[in-house]
């Protein structure tokens, strides 16, 4: 890895982030022997196979393949490169980092993302000052006060008030010398097309300053005090905001998650001040967007495997809506999930104020699952008619054929037979019908895009999986090779100076091999310390896996371990040898020369490795 920070500056930021406080703020662990275990945040699971070291200082996922240490997780989690994610670690334990130790792409990307970070800043106590200090303000607080929210409420969301002026916001930046173009990337102010400068995006409206979960300020959103349209404005999409990834208050709301193992998904921001401000703190809202599976896999990091995600709507349409669509979302995120309509009229924030937090958990406690809520809707649709029963079983088909769990989908049919009275095979059939198509069109899907994944992690987990890596025992036994010289550093002069690494067919294990040869002495420092200086997602991968394996090993175990891989090797070179005689003896002179045209890569790559570790 490209180095831009200084070795100490790294250990010390190391030594200051505990990697099990770190991963325990996104994702509920628990103890399981010296180690601890929850649920993969980078892919859905019903098992939790997600290890986090604390000795090691190091995660693997055995579901997905992903592993590293305290600064891979905070990259993958946060999109961030190497020295964004040091830095941000940095800045929260107080650890002063050289920028000039880094490359001007490097400074400027994360220049760019901690000016963006400050402007949102000043912006969020702009908007306060907006609204607490102005005379314009004095009708936005009037507004809020009429809605119930209390000093409290307003304060600990930073709420905040834009005035109704084009480019208030923008003088106000343009006064403390901050660049246009920075405010704009921002999201804040936007370009006038027909002539120069800027105009404020959020214009007379209440301001909700939206957090990451480290409490920075990402964005904002906007909500007028009358009828006019939209409603409700956010911020755009910037390199700090992205509302497929963001959830409305869970900054605040994590903590209450994970102690209740449940969360309330509401929709409006005002929905979620009312709950918090009732008492009921383990709730967030989406922002303007259907729940999405980033949104199940973080929510699920904090209620934990048997946790509850119950969604919250203001009418039976929206209810029915989110319920279709969030079905194959939560199916992939194998979320116990359950959805609730308020009765007719009422929203989270009205029914809350008019009947109080004890009437309300009370009816949110009935809520049911996805699929038996959409069976219930149905029926109350179209009535259980000869041909209400035909519109009941043509509304559900498509529900019920989006759930990939057989036993479940069966029962439900089941359920759904029993309800409007019709055969459980001619409901199967039509769910049939529909799968049918669906994997007929994967199927071209699948053949027009050969892939196994969506990206580089996810390529290599399904690799491991399916067992495309380490098939052989060969393999499997350089595999072991590595492990002993990661987890018993003692033997890496024995693994040297007798060139097992050029016994080695695996390209990959080979070059983990020699880069562990040629830094032998930061394994002193931990696994964690090879694992930051590996520029390359599947060899750190695979270190992180290899590392967390609970095998003890010694030096007697290390050299049988040798020797037998040893052994392999020249039986293999003496087969190849006996198969070019036998190859020249029935005058196959095709196959001798693939025969040695396979010896000579052999000797090539001995040679060429040997090379390697002489360097080295």
């Amino acid at each position: 890895m490209a180095v831009f920070i200084p070795e100490d500056i790294i250990a010390d930021i190391k030594n200051a982030a505990d990697i099990v406080s770190i991963i325990s703020e996104v994702v509920m662990l628990k103890k399981s022997g010296k180690n601890y275990l929850g649920l993969c945040p980078f892919h859905s699971e019903k098992t939790p196979s997600f290890t986090v070291s604390p000795d090691k200082q190091i995660f693997h996922c055995f579901g997905c393949g992903t592993g590293g240490n305290v600064f891979t997780f905070i990259m993958k989690q946060n999109g961030l490169s190497f020295p964004e994610a040091a830095k941000a670690l940095a800045t929260r334990y107080g650890i002063e980092i050289p920028t000039q130790t880094m490359s001007s792409e490097q400074r400027k990307r994360i220049d760019e993302r901690e000016s963006l970070l400050a402007v949102n800043r000043q912006a969020m106590d702009f908007f306060s000052h907006a609204l607490h200090d102005s005379v314009s303000g004095k009708k936005a607080m009037e507004y809020l006060i009429k809605r119930g929210m209390t000093k409290e409420i307003i304060d600990r969301f930073h709420l905040g008030y834009s005035p109704e002026a084009w480019d208030k916001l923008a003088n106000y930046f343009s006064k403390k010398k901050v660049p246009q173009g920075l405010i704009e990337k921002s999201g804040l102010i936007i370009k006038r097309k027909n002539k120069d400068g800027y105009y404020d995006r959020f214009r007379g409206r209440i301001i909700f300053p939206i957090f990451d979960i480290a409490m920075q300020v990402v964005g904002f959103g906007g909500r007028v005090m009358d009828d006019s349209m939209p409603k409700y404005l956010n911020s755009p999409e910037t390199p700090l905001y992205n509302k497929s990834r963001l959830l409305y208050g869970l900054h605040l709301s994590k903590g209450k998650c994970r102690e209740s193992e449940s969360v309330y998904v509401a929709e409006g921001y005002f929905d979620l001040l009312a709950l918090h401000q009732h008492g009921i703190q383990n709730s967030v809202a989406t922002l303007g967007t259907a729940l999405t599976p980033e949104h199940v896999r973080i929510l699920k990091g904090f209620v934990g495997k048997s946790g509850r995600i119950i969604l919250v709507y203001d009418s039976d349409t929206a209810g029915i809506k989110a319920a279709r669509r969030s079905i194959d979302v939560f199916d992939k995120g194998y979320a116990d999930a359950g959805i609730v309509v308020l009765p007719s009229g009422y929203d989270p924030d009205s029914y809350l104020f008019e009947f109080g937090s004890e009437s309300f958990v009370n009816t949110v406690s009935k809520a049911k699952g996805v699929i038996s809520f959409l069976i219930d809707s149905a029926v109350k649709k179209h009535g259980l008619s000869t041909e209400g029963k035909i519109h009941i079983i043509s509304d559900m088909k498509e529900s019920l054929a989006a759930i990939k769990d057989n036993v479940a989908r069966s029962l439900y049919v089941k359920n759904l037979a029993e309800c409007v009275g019709i055969d459980e095979a001619a409901i199967l059939e039509k769910v049939r019908e529909v799968s049918r198509g669906k994997n007929t069109q994967g199927r071209v899907m699948q053949k027009q895009n050969h892939v196994y994944a969506r990206d580089s992690y996810d390529s290599y987990a399904t690799n491991m999986v399916n067992g495309n890596w380490l098939q052989t025992r060969e393999n499997w036994m350089e595999r072991q090779i590595i492990a002993m010289m990661l987890q018993f550093p003692q033997i890496l002069s024995e693994i040297g100076d007798r060139n097992i690494l050029d016994l080695f067919e695996d390209d990959i294990l080979k070059s983990i091999g020699l880069f562990i040869l040629n830094r032998k002495d930061f394994l002193d420092r931990g696994v964690a310390e090879i694992i930051s200086m590996i520029d390359d997602i599947e060899k750190s991968n695979i270190v992180a896996s290899l590392s967390m394996e609970d095998e003890l090993w010694d030096r007697d175990k290390c050299l049988k371990r040798i020797a037998q891989f040893e052994s392999s090797r020249n039986r293999r070179e003496k087969t190849l040898l006996q198969e070019i005689k036998a190859a020249e003896k029935h005058n196959d002179y095709e196959l001798v020369l693939q025969l040695l045209r396979k010896k000579q890569i052999q000797a090539g790559s001995l040679s060429e490795n040997s090379d390697s570790t002489a360097k080295a």
